[in-house]
């Protein structure tokens, strides 16, 4: 992290843990307080400040969790890509109901979503999908993601074996990746305090509207 860097960071930090954080505006858009929040960490030299943690249920009531990175934000939502027949895959087929965590720990701060999950569209997984290193391309069609495989040989001849396959060709979107968009009904914004009484506002969608509470941390 640059000097430049350590010095934002200790100012945003500042803003939180020893300055009292003001309350949010209940007229500011949760999305728009996210992006503030995001872009902060962003440019304390985070090192991948999109990384959050994506939580599922399996049938018998079993949560799981795992980080993925956040891909793309907009007015509908928190946009992530995984192979549709991974263990989250299948959960989330099950249970569309999911939950995020995003947490930069140099900033003390935290943002908690619930909501329900829509798989996008096949152009804009495709979209995405084109954008990735030619070898990543590779290895979604090489693993399946989740299943039991008795060595790394095995996966490295997966891998060889599409190499093979599309070799001089596009690597064309396999119809088992693509992905999510998280709808949210709800956003916590968590900002961490020196004396430990945390700042806590909660977004709740109402409607076409947000509810905005104080909670007590």
């Amino acid at each position: 992290m640059s000097l430049l860097n350590k010095i934002r960071c200790a100012f945003t930090l500042g803003q939180g843990v020893l300055v009292d954080l003001p309350d949010l505006d209940p007229s500011v858009d949760p999305f728009d307080q996210f992006q503030n929040w995001f872009k902060a960490a962003q440019d304390c030299g985070i090192v991948l400040p999109e990384s959050m943690t994506v939580s599922t249920v399996d049938a018998n009531g079993y949560p799981s969790c795992r980080v993925v990175l956040l891909k793309e934000l907009s007015k509908e939502g928190f946009v992530f890509f995984t192979n549709y027949d991974s263990r989250k895959g299948k959960e989330l087929a099950q249970n569309p109901h999911i939950a995020l965590t995003f947490h930069w720990n140099i900033l003390q701060r935290q943002v908690r979503i619930q909501g329900v999950v829509e798989k996008i569209s096949a152009e804009d997984s495709n979209t995405y999908f084109q954008s990735r290193g030619r070898g990543s391309r590779i290895g979604a069609w090489a693993s399946e993601q989740s299943a039991v495989i008795t060595s790394r040989k095995i996966l490295e001849q997966q891998v060889k074996q599409f190499t093979d396959k599309f070799a001089d060709k596009e690597v064309p979107l396999p119809e088992f990746w693509g992905g999510y968009v998280v709808k949210p009904t709800s956003i916590e914004f968590w900002q961490g305090k020196a004396d430990r009484l945390h700042d806590r506002f909660s977004y709740v969608k109402n409607g076409n509207d947000w509810r905005v509470d104080r909670l007590a941390p």
